[in-house]
């Protein structure tokens, strides 16, 4: 069947089965920094933000229930080729460790952020908790997102004038 999906604001057309996970639609559509990692929601790393708001793990959605839904994913993070502040953070703390569970990392990230723009190291802890880190590179990733909860908080443009 043919569905329509709105990935980082882009239309694309993409012919799947009722029974395509959205995971794998994604991916199909050539956006291959959604990854797919356990395929039973339990590690993270297929995490995308849902209509700006929500963080759903992928690989536990039909793509044909993501129609008419606004899809991010870590792609559409970056605007004008710069990297959006959590992307930054985690380079900046080394919180990419061996980058594969980073893009949902970064999605879950993004979604506690706008929830709780000042989260407490335990907040962050626990709104990360349904992303698996395999390097066990916690610690770094909870200093960037401390990081980016300070970069985002401060005027726009300030960061510039450091």
């Amino acid at each position: 069947m043919e569905i329509t999906l709105k990935i980082n604001g882009v239309e694309k057309k993409l012919n799947v089965e009722p029974r395509t996970l959205l995971v794998h639609a994604i991916r199909d559509a050539g956006l291959t920094g959604t990854h797919i990692g356990c395929d039973s929601s339990s590690c993270g790393v297929c995490t995308v933000v849902l209509d700006g708001k929500t963080a759903v793990k992928s690989c536990t959605m039909f793509a044909v229930m993501a129609e008419g839904h606004e899809i991010t994913t870590i792609e559409g993070m970056a605007q004008g080729g710069k990297l959006h502040p959590l992307q930054q953070a985690f380079y900046d703390q080394h919180g990419l460790q061996c980058g594969y569970c980073t893009p949902g990392m970064i999605m879950s990230a993004h979604v506690l952020l706008q929830h709780n723009p000042n989260p407490t190291e335990e907040e962050i802890r626990f709104g990360l908790s349904g992303n698996l880190c395999r390097c066990t590179g916690y610690q770094n990733i909870v200093k960037a997102v401390q990081q980016a909860a300070q970069m985002l908080q401060q005027p726009a443009g300030a960061a510039a004038d450091d």
